[in-house]
């Protein structure tokens, strides 16, 4: 691995926000984080790989990173680790296949995709007549190419799994894109010896696909200790490359460089791609935080896939088992099936989870929300699925009811919270349950985005209150009876007998106790009672 560099620098530089293509980034004078060690020692190897990262986490750039190596293109890499260790610089047959900026609706719409990628290799490399399948079209580009230049061909592949995520939701069109997809990749299995180096990228591996059921000398470096930072940004490298950035932050922020440092660990850190492996950092969030000079939720602003919102209202699921570490074991994170029932392994694979710790006696990872980017901006996404409402609406009633709060509003904000949920619609497919689980996500929710604002904390384990939410006066204590036939009392009463107050009454603050009633069948928060403690004497 490379060297720690220290830039002395203190002019901020051209951020590659939005730049995917390495030789744009290198010829534009863009900022690089330098990954060509990787390149070098995965090209020397000259294994066929697949690597899984969440979506805007690199793996494009490094995919025509590797394509300027093999396409010979040693100007570009001047001044970077390979530059000074690479001795032959040869040009390769390059197949590039991408499979991003499309959208698959149709069977039509992915023909035509594969067939654009195989029509701009066939004007270079040619076609034979008698190819009238894809995966015979591109057998037989593999085979021209290689007795054309007399070097191994090389494959890389873009989003591999790009159509059938798209197509998640039509399961006809996805058996038929994956049946395709099955014989179109099957083709490298059988051309060893015409094959320089094969890349493929993707957010999930479907085990159904041939490139891993069929395939098996693809080798999956997901997980990889040594491949662990081959995307993203690690501490060291942040450290290490952005220090002008991170002073220019800070001031526009009114923080210290250290101050700085500590909101982007907050915010963007947290990712681990292996059993042990140091922190990695969101390169898209921290990029875009450089060039505005703001915290937010970059990620988050471009949009959850839509495979991923349709796959959360389709299926029955416990939310507040997200506020626990969640563990599981390893096949059942990297074996992901596209018709499986539980979250977990699609959450992983897309970087909505991620790996906190491994247990080497039962074998067992721990995952858990990496940052609060992800947190908050998961949960926000989520809320319109429970609600029935907009995301703007959604967020709009959180903020109030969080304001009312910090102005010591109790019946306000209950209010607000029984308007809530007497406002979402009668036909809402979640709610049609009218079961425990789809209440208890839904406060669940709600409290845990009011976390953006203020201290929460929310149901975690038995004996501890439905939600707690602290503010600079005073700290709030909920229950909340879901029996029909319970009443607010009762709530409040199960806060005194469980002790749920002790915990808090060395903080100084006024405790306020608040049981709440809610009645399943009508959807209705019927009531609450509230009860103050004062600790501070």
């Amino acid at each position: 691995m490379l060297p720690e560099i220290i830039i002395m620098t203190t002019k901020v530089r051209d951020m590659p926000v939005g730049i995917q293509d390495f030789g744009k980034l290198r010829r534009g004078g863009y900022l690089y984080v330098d990954k060509t060690d990787y390149v070098y020692e995965m090209a020397r190897l000259g294994r066929p790989y697949f690597l899984g990262r969440p979506r805007r986490f690199g793996k494009s750039l490094f995919l025509t990173t590797l394509k300027a190596y093999f396409l010979g293109k040693k100007e570009l890499f001047e001044g970077l680790y390979i530059y000074g260790v690479e001795k032959d610089w040869l040009e390769y047959p390059v197949f590039h296949f991408e499979f991003v900026g499309e959208e698959y609706t149709s069977l039509k719409h992915f023909q035509a995709a594969l067939d654009d990628n195989l029509t701009g290799l066939e004007a270079v490399w040619g076609k034979d007549k008698v190819e009238n399948t894809y995966a015979r079209r591109f057998k037989g580009l593999i085979r021209r190419a290689h007795e054309k230049t007399g070097l191994g061909v090389v494959v890389l592949v873009d989003e591999y799994d790009k159509p059938l995520l798209e197509t998640f939701n039509n399961p006809e069109l996805n058996d038929t894109v994956r049946n395709m997809l099955k014989g179109f990749y099957g083709v490298l299995k059988g051309m060893d010896a015409s094959l320089r180096f094969v890349f493929l990228t993707g957010v999930t591996k479907f085990a159904k696909v041939s490139v891993f059921s069929d395939l098996n000398m693809l080798v999956d470096i997901s997980m990889d200790r040594e491949y662990a930072g081959i995307c993203g940004i690690s501490e060291k490298e942040l450290l290490a490359n952005f220090q002008p950035e991170i002073h220019a932050l800070a001031e526009d922020n009114k923080l210290t460089d250290d101050e700085a440092v500590a909101q982007l660990k907050k915010y963007y850190d947290g990712y681990h791609f292996a059993k042990e492996s140091e922190d990695i950092y969101n390169p898209y969030s921290v990029l875009n935080t450089f060039y505005k000079k703001e915290f937010a939720y970059y990620w988050f602003q471009t949009g959850t896939p839509t495979f991923l919102v349709k796959m959360l209202q389709n299926i029955d699921f416990n939310l507040p088992r997200f506020e626990n570490d969640i563990h599981v074991p390893v096949n059942y994170i990297t074996d992901y099936r596209a018709d499986a029932a539980d979250p977990v392994p699609v959450l992983y694979q897309s970087g909505y989870l991620t790996i906190k710790k491994y247990d080497s006696v039962t074998g067992l990872y721990t995952l858990g929300f990496p940052n609060e980017e992800v947190k908050y901006g998961f949960l926000n996404e989520l809320l319109p699925v429970y609600s029935g409402k907009t995301l703007n609406d959604s967020s709009i009633s959180v903020i109030s009811m969080m304001q009312a709060l910090k102005k010591g509003d109790v019946g306000g904000m209950m209010t607000m919270l029984q308007a809530f949920c007497a406002s979402i619609p009668y036909d809402l497919p979640r709610k049609k349950q009218r079961d425990e689980s789809y209440f208890q996500s839904l406060f669940y929710l709600i409290f845990s985005l009011m976390g953006q604002f203020v201290q929460t904390e929310v149901k975690s384990a038995v004996g501890r209150a439905d939600a707690v939410v602290k503010t600079a006066g005073a700290i709030y204590v909920f229950e909340f009876k879901m029996d029909d036939t319970a009443t607010a009392k009762q709530a409040l009463e199960q806060i005194e007998a469980k002790s749920y107050l002790i915990p808090y009454q060395a903080e100084g603050r006024e405790i306020v106790k608040i049981g709440a009633a809610f009645n399943r069948k009508k959807g209705l928060l019927t009531g609450w009672e509230t009860g103050k403690n004062n600790f501070c004497n």
